[in-house]
């Protein structure tokens, strides 16, 4: 029983670190070309540079949002398993995407800006932050060792 709630744990910390890690490095790419779009020249180093300070800066905060996220979506995932008969891997991928999409509306309702998360403006953006958040819920699915 103990090495089953160890690997729930890992599997949610491992989820919670690929959804920040990819929405952080999807969240500057989208803001970068969005400056490239209005003419911006910017440099590898530049892109890298404001790449790993957006790790620094905006993962933490995003983190706290994906955390809060999952803690709700994947149990809800393993609940609803008794009633909808879906490959676990599916399974929690879509709970984990469904539940980012539903905290980006929450944010956004309570945010002061129409959109706190620049790279949800846009459908292509908000699809690849989703897309980060079930291959977290996949890992999760992988961890605690149920079948795709």
């Amino acid at each position: 029983m103990m090495a089953r709630g160890k690997a729930a744990l890992l599997g949610f910390l491992l989820a919670v670190l690929v959804t920040t890690l990819s929405g952080s490095l999807i969240q500057t790419q989208f803001n970068l070309a969005a400056l490239t779009a209005l003419g911006a020249e910017i440099s590898l180093a530049t892109r890298l540079t404001t790449t790993a300070q957006d790790l620094v800066g905006f993962a933490p905060l995003y983190a706290s949002l994906v955390a809060v996220t999952l803690t709700v979506a994947l149990p809800l995932a393993a609940l609803s398993r008794r009633w909808l008969p879906l490959p676990a891997g599916l399974l929690y991928a879509s709970a984990a995407a469904l539940g980012l999409w539903l905290a980006f509306m929450v944010v956004d309702a309570l945010a002061p800006m129409p959109t706190l998360i620049a790279a949800t403006r846009s459908l292509t953006g908000t699809l690849c932050m989703l897309v980060g958040a079930a291959l977290g819920g996949v890992l999760y699915a992988c961890c605690v060792g149920r079948r795709l």
